[in-house]
């Protein structure tokens, strides 16, 4: 019997993104840091891959995002770009490589968008909502980050659940409301109430939301890599789901991912969810 050759996946595009989150179809994210790890991720059928600051953490040995510098984002972003296929590539700004003017946060954009990045995440709400205005009157697809945002932990007061109070909850759906008016077309809510990123959800549906440790309620979600094959040392996050548990290879564990965020078996409210 002939083999049937498996058929190629399309390279990812922001109008089928908005396509699936119309459809209800979940979106799926993970990290990548380098070229082997993102043509791993792309062949397992991720949707988007995150070049992530968490880098600074996961790759570098810092206790925190906040070391990275622009430099290691668009090397790093050039490495998954040159392993990638068809995976939508998000990087992220680096503290301070926007907090001081809109200007240099567009310069900052256009290195690793040169780099081989298709959208850009900066964290934060409120101020951010100009500078995101203004990246994407310029063409630039952006992505924003509220909730739990690692580039102020120290301001945050360390690695805390955030929106738990009414406050803090309708400061998050300010900013998400805010976000979404600038232009941003996809924000990550990490660490927060399922409750809390759900209403998010619901009140932006043009807005393609994606969690992590934020319950099912949004458009999809987003790992660290190294967390979900149990890669990484130490004790990880409620969120975080061992997905290398049930046997196999790597991209086994990521095709697991995959299908268990498509059927929306993951999270699981009791489980993943505060």
């Amino acid at each position: 019997m002939t083999a049937v050759a498996p058929v190629a996946r399309k390279p990812m595009n922001l109008h089928r993104l908005r396509e699936m989150h119309a459809q209800g179809e979940k979106i799926t994210m993970l990290t990548a840091y380098d070229a082997t790890f993102a043509r791993l991720v792309d062949d397992a059928g991720v949707d988007c891959i995150l070049v992530g600051d968490s880098l600074g953490m996961i790759v570098q040995g810092h206790t925190s995002t906040v070391p990275v510098t622009l430099d290691e984002m668009v090397y790093h972003t050039r490495c998954v770009a040159r392993g990638n296929q068809t995976a939508w590539i998000v990087s992220d700004l680096p503290f301070g490589s926007y907090q001081e003017s809109r200007e240099q946060a567009l310069r900052s954009c256009v290195a690793l968008m040169q780099a081989g990045a298709h959208m850009i995440k900066l964290e934060g709400g409120g101020w951010t909502t100009e500078v995101v205005h203004f990246l994407t009157e310029r063409g630039i697809p952006v992505c924003g980050h509220l909730g739990l945002t690692p580039q102020s932990v120290h301001a945050l007061g360390g690695y805390r659940i955030q929106g738990r109070d009414e406050a803090g909850a309708t400061t998050l759906r300010k900013h998400a409301a805010e976000l979404a008016q600038a232009g941003a077309a996809m924000t990550v809510l990490e660490l927060m109430p399922s409750a809390v990123a759900r209403q998010v959800q619901d009140e932006n549906p043009g807005m393609m939301v994606i969690g992590i440790g934020a319950g099912s309620g949004t458009a999809g979600q987003v790992l660290v890599l190294h967390d979900m094959l149990s890669i990484t040392r130490g004790k990880l996050p409620r969120f975080v789901r061992n997905f290398t548990a049930e046997g196999g290879s790597a991209e086994d564990a990521v095709r697991r991912y995959v299908a268990a965020v498509k059927d929306g078996s993951f999270p699981d409210e009791t489980l993943h969810a505060y």
